[in-house]
């Protein structure tokens, strides 16, 4: 068994690193905001400091939300560089930019260690059911090492290429998820504004060509009014000023992912930061003046 090492214990980082425990690995614990009881009950070990993390394990994992915040971890004065002697292996699974991912492995590099970005799909259920789908860049001796991790964690797990190109996959599949929320949030609420029952419509398009897991999942959210996080709306709205800034940087244009990006803005001004992304449908709504599942 391996001397596993895992920083950030939220929504997704405590079932993750739950399940690493349940495997069987020394699992070396740390965040912010304290290690849950469960975790330290079923054998997890909880540490000081993220620097006393890299120092007791030999694979340290880190899930938090953002890029300052993964900067901190890693090079703060107590954080993980602090603590690596060579050989170890660093995994972002967090979803911050591929840029700064690049400046990342290369400082972790220079102290003898593998770097890997392994940014994940799937939200608390996917974190829950360790069935996330994990993009990963790295060299193929650093995905060889962690990837048995990596498959207690999730089911679809791929090797993109190298550092930088998890996170840019990770980015890529945000701007479909956010597009394919906006469709699904449109359809149910013209469906449901022209008199059906958006739970039946949504039923029926589940067996045809509109079938998708948006559909399914955040479609029965829509309908039944069910918001509570899931995945926060701020979380994505970082995610897709990743997608935006870079597409700049590269001469691109994202049309439909800036819209998709303002009516988050809409639901953020309307309080929602924490609202599940699924409440992009709120901004639709009130556009509409007209809310899924009510009758005029």
């Amino acid at each position: 068994m391996s001397k596993v090492g895992f920083i950030g214990l939220g929504i997704m980082g405590s079932p993750m690193a739950g399940h690493l425990i349940k495997a069987g690995h020394e699992v070396y614990l740390h965040s912010r905001s304290g290690v849950p009881g469960e975790l330290i009950e079923s054998g997890g070990k909880a540490c000081d400091s993220s620097k006393e993390v890299a120092e007791r394990a030999d694979v340290i994992i880190m899930m938090v939300p953002d890029t300052p915040h993964v900067a901190a971890v890693l090079f703060d004065a107590d954080g993980v560089a602090a603590g690596l002697s060579a050989g170890k292996v660093v995994v972002d699974m967090s979803s911050i930019s591929p840029v700064e991912t690049k400046a990342f492995a290369e400082r972790i590099n220079a102290l003898g260690c593998e770097y890997v970005d392994a940014p994940v799909s799937g939200g608390e259920v996917g974190a829950k059911a360790a069935s996330l789908t994990i993009m990963v860049g790295g060299s193929e001796a650093a995905f060889d090492k962690v990837k048995p991790l990596f498959e207690l964690m999730g089911k679809n797990i791929t090797l993109v290429g190298a550092n930088g190109a998890g996170q840019t996959c990770k980015v890529a599949n945000q701007i479909i998820v956010a597009l394919n929320i906006e469709a699904v949030g449109e359809a149910l609420l013209f469906a449901s504004k022209m008199g059906a029952d958006p739970a039946k419509v949504r039923q029926a398009l589940m067996g045809g060509f509109a079938a998708s897991r948006i559909l399914e999942v955040h479609g029965e959210r829509m309908v039944n009014r069910t918001f509570n996080p899931g995945f926060r709306i701020e979380l994505h709205q970082k995610d897709l000023n990743l997608a935006l800034s870079s597409a700049r940087a590269i001469g691109v244009s994202l049309p439909n992912t800036a819209t998709a990006q303002e009516l988050f803005n809409a639901c953020a001004a309307h309080g929602g930061g924490a609202w599940d992304h699924s409440a992009m449908v709120r901004a639709l709504e009130k556009l509409a003046n007209f809310e899924i599942g009510q009758h005029d």
